[in-house]
């Protein structure tokens, strides 16, 4: 077997992700991509747990005229169905997954519950949580932090289509500076929009490390894992 840094990932997907150029809706072939970058961190002997958003479908943004506390209901069923996207196409590939819900759903989906997510970790399955954390205004950001501190992974690989963290807008700012290594603190002081500040204090607070990769590059996720310097890490 090859030698691997982190035996359990936390992976965060935007719903954007699945939906590729388009933006909104899922695609399967984009999908498609991501899956079989999972499947080789599977292949590796890693534990590979998702959250994943709804911005694809729902975006609280849309939904300014209507009751945040309904809007952000609705956001939590848009990552229900992307995680039931993912687990089609991850199955598909034959992968054993579970797909668990902040909120019951018990027709298509498991409850999260902690115990349970270890348990299909360690037999090997991957764990998709979605339905944020069951509440009004947190982030799929903050549910990332959370689950990874429950289910102690050792990083969280955040995707995103930017190679790293910068210190402006890369797409705006020509001038802008990527980092190779940045502290949390350091996030927050500079405003760098890399994870809300909420899911930022979390992962802070519980020592996690995030790695912030290109998703668009097929060897990226691997590469992470195997502990290669790519992107920028975050930590305490």
């Amino acid at each position: 077997m090859e030698t691997i840094k982190y035996k359990r990932v936390l992976l965060k997907l935007s719903g954007e992700a699945l939906a590729g150029d388009k933006k909104t809706g899922v695609y399967s072939d984009v999908v498609g991509k991501i899956c079989d970058q999972v499947k080789n961190l599977v292949d590796l002997g890693v534990q590979v747990a998702i959250v994943v958003g709804g911005g694809n479908f729902w975006r609280g943004r849309y939904g300014l005229q209507m009751e945040r506390t309904t809007s952000d209901y609705m956001g939590m069923l848009a990552t229900t169905m992307n995680g039931l996207a993912l687990q089609d196409a991850l199955e598909a590939r034959g992968l054993h997954t579970r797909l668990q819900t902040a909120i019951e759903m018990r027709q298509i989906a498991e409850p999260y519950i902690k115990r349970k997510a270890l348990k299909h970790l360690e037999r090997g399955r991957v764990v998709i949580f979605a339905a944020g954390t069951g509440n009004p205004y947190f982030t799929t950001d903050t549910t990332a932090a959370l689950r990874a501190a429950e289910i102690d992974a050792e990083v969280i690989l955040f995707a995103k289509t930017i190679d790293g963290v910068y210190s402006a807008d890369p797409k705006e700012d020509p001038n802008a500076v990527k980092y190779d290594e940045i502290t949390y603190l350091d996030i927050l002081n500079k405003d760098l929009k890399v994870m809300d500040s909420t899911a930022t204090s979390l992962c802070r607070d519980n020592h996690i490390p995030l790695v912030v990769f290109d998703l668009g590059e097929p060897e990226n996720m691997v590469k992470v894992v195997k502990g290669e310097k790519i992107g920028t890490v975050v930590k305490e």
